[in-house]
């Protein structure tokens, strides 16, 4: 038996089935899951399923640091936590700035975010943990990779996040501290695990293997040694898949429980 609680995401996985079908397979298969704009969602047939949801997205438009951004991204995570109540879901997740629906940044940063720009963003996420705290939610800052998938977002790196989540330091803000995205930024990831986890900010653990976005055990990643390396460090929390399945996605949930079960 695994120490950890798996998740997956059921954007990735059998994409032919209604998304409130896939969270009942991913359920009877034993895993949380988890999705992202909920808003394209029939929140009613999510809630009718069995499902344990662990993640959503918790926002839907806005950035962390311009005025006109930081009110449209606090009005949307108010609307996103009245969502995540309908689903009984904890964690609400967040980027640097906001996504289109490819997941590419609205207003791409040319450079490195300002020491302004910090300020700002530190204390929009302030205001993002006090709702959450209020809520009983917590919302978790999601690094991700700028050479692949997200030109342009700031405060990508994990080092970043972590950064950001530490000078915050409030119960309702952590680390959604994605492995796929910081190996292609910054690799050297027990080590980033370590940190991380030492320093209390993890809030969840988001898997898939480089090159591809896939599934555990398909690419450079030595996922087994990550999961025993959380295992030491006595990590018992989520671990969530966030990939396509290289093949059939039975196959790909295997690969993923087969890798986090040390």
């Amino acid at each position: 038996m695994t120490m950890f609680t798996l998740a997956v995401c059921a954007e990735m996985v059998f994409r032919d089935l209604p998304v409130d079908e896939r969270a009942r397979r991913l359920h009877d298969a034993g895993f949380q899951v988890e999705i992202w704009d909920w808003t394209r969602h029939d929140l009613d047939a999510l809630a009718r399923t069995p499902a344990e949801f662990g993640s959503m997205t918790g926002y839907l438009r806005g950035n962390l640091t311009d005025p006109d951004g930081v009110a449209e991204l606090l009005r949307t995570a108010r609307e996103s936590i009245d969502a995540a109540d309908r689903l009984g879901c904890p964690r609400l997740n967040l980027h640097g700035t906001g996504l289109d629906g490819d997941g590419l940044p609205v207003h791409p940063v040319k450079g490195e975010p300002t020491r302004e720009m910090w300020a700002a963003a530190r204390d929009t996420l302030t205001r993002v943990a006090e709702l959450g705290e209020r809520a009983g939610v917590v919302f978790t800052l999601e690094n991700l990779n700028t050479a692949v998938d997200h030109p342009g977002v700031p405060f990508a790196k994990a080092a970043d996040t972590l950064a950001l989540v530490a000078a915050v330091d409030r119960p309702g803000l952590r680390m959604n501290l994605d492995l796929y995205h910081a190996q292609i930024g910054e690799g050297n990831l027990i080590e980033l695990v370590r940190r991380a986890h030492g320093a209390g900010l993890i809030g969840e653990i988001q898997v898939a293997d480089v090159p591809g976005r896939r599934e555990p055990g398909t690419g450079e990643i030595n996922y087994p040694a990550v999961a025993r390396a959380l295992a030491g460090l006595g990590y018992d929390g989520t671990v969530a898949m966030e990939a396509w399945a290289s093949e059939d996605s039975e196959s790909a949930l295997r690969r993923f429980r087969t890798a986090f079960t040390p």
